[in-house]
């Protein structure tokens, strides 16, 4: 082979080196894969505008029950998560001492009694010498001295028998005091409810000079009280009478609804934040619910109904005073449309203008490949 066949093959093989480039080339640019994109179509549904908080159950009624004497708790009729009725019988501290103190109070008002009786007949023998000696006094019989010692004996048994009166009503009073302490050595429940805390044990001793000593918490358990904590950025939106309602963690899928019942005045600083208490009631009829479980609370503030919604992510840029683009995906080409919004939750937003029925909104990118 001469050199031109030489330089004419070595043409023909960098040619065909080039076509066989160039030709997978093409083929990864027509074989490309297109961009795909998260896509939603618009359809009309209800939107739910809500406060979100946090809160804690509590039983609306919960009372602490104490003592009212002191001594040693001699019994304890119940054990903690006991169901109780009302005025049924809980303990009993030791009554030796309001027993010796009604003894007391008895013995001395029949001493008082005895001493009364004597005064009577002091008195009566009293009359009757006064009288005996008004009569002398007519024919002058006796001093005018004599006259005056009957008047003031008289007078005497009168006050001592004042005197006698006075201390049967105060021994009385004290005996009724004593009676009373008597009933109070009984803890009888004040209310209808679940022993939910014990704080003195049987053999304990209370002293309830100052204050009446704690035994045991009663609650009752069938209306629950939640307490959600709301942002004072949230809280200028809620008034009573909005529903609310409420998820326990163990079991998010059961809605407990009630409706709100006041927002406390005052506040809770919790890391520099600021939070309020909005509480509403909740009926706990199966007894699921229990104290200090942890809510997650929803505060409805307003509801629309049968209105196009689309995802918060579907957003783009603001354009004006409630006014956004969005992404809208059609014939595989993508355009912008302007909307107007309306009513919006932590998760989507109403359209009121912008949007019809059917149209294609994007939400997102998918990687090329992604399915959409």
């Amino acid at each position: 082979m001469g050199i031109k066949g030489y330089k004419f093959k070595k043409r023909y093989l960098l040619l065909l080196f080039i076509l066989i480039l160039g030709g997978i080339g093409l083929w990864k640019t027509l074989n490309a894969p297109l961009p795909r994109y998260q896509t939603l179509i618009v359809r009309p549904g209800d939107l739910e505008q809500s406060v979100l908080a946090t809160g804690k159950l509590d039983a609306l009624r919960k009372v602490d029950v104490g003592a009212q004497v002191s001594g040693q708790l001699k019994t304890l009729s119940v054990a903690i998560g006991d169901k109780v009725k009302k005025d049924q019988l809980l303990g009993v501290i030791d009554p030796e001492q309001a027993e010796n103190q009604i003894k007391e109070a008895e013995a001395t008002l029949m001493e008082l009694r005895a001493q009364r009786t004597q005064a009577e007949a002091e008195l009566k023998l009293a009359k009757v010498t006064l009288a005996r000696q008004q009569q002398l006094a007519k024919t002058l019989a006796i001093s005018r001295q004599d006259l005056d010692t009957a008047a003031t004996q008289m007078a005497v048994r009168q006050a001592q028998i004042g005197t006698i009166d006075a201390q049967i009503q105060r021994n009385q009073a004290s005996l009724d005091t004593a009676r009373i302490n008597l009933d109070y050595t009984r803890i009888v429940a004040p209310m209808s409810g679940e022993v939910t805390q014990i704080t003195t044990l049987q053999g304990q001793t209370v002293i309830a000079a100052q204050q009446a000593p704690n035994i045991l918490t009663l609650a009752d358990m069938s209306t629950m009280l939640v307490k959600a904590q709301v942002s004072e950025a949230d809280v200028i939106h809620l008034r009573p009478g909005q529903k609310a309602w409420f998820t326990v963690l163990g079991d998010p899928q059961t809605r407990y609804e009630g409706t709100l019942k006041d927002v406390l005045p005052t506040p809770e600083k919790v890391n520099d934040a600021i939070f309020y208490y909005a509480r509403f009631e909740v009926p706990n009829p199966q007894g699921v619910l229990r104290l200090d479980m942890t809510a997650q609370v929803h505060i409805q503030l307003a509801t629309v109904k049968n209105v196009l919604t689309i995802p918060l992510s579907a957003l783009g840029e603001p354009v004006g005073d409630n006014r956004y683009k969005v992404t809208l995906l059609r014939n595989g080409e993508t355009r912008e449309r302007e909307v107007t919004l309306g009513v919006r939750n932590d998760t989507d937003v109403a359209i009121v203008k912008g949007l019809e029925a059917g149209d294609e909104v994007v939400i997102g990118e998918g990687a090329p490949g992604a399915a959409q």
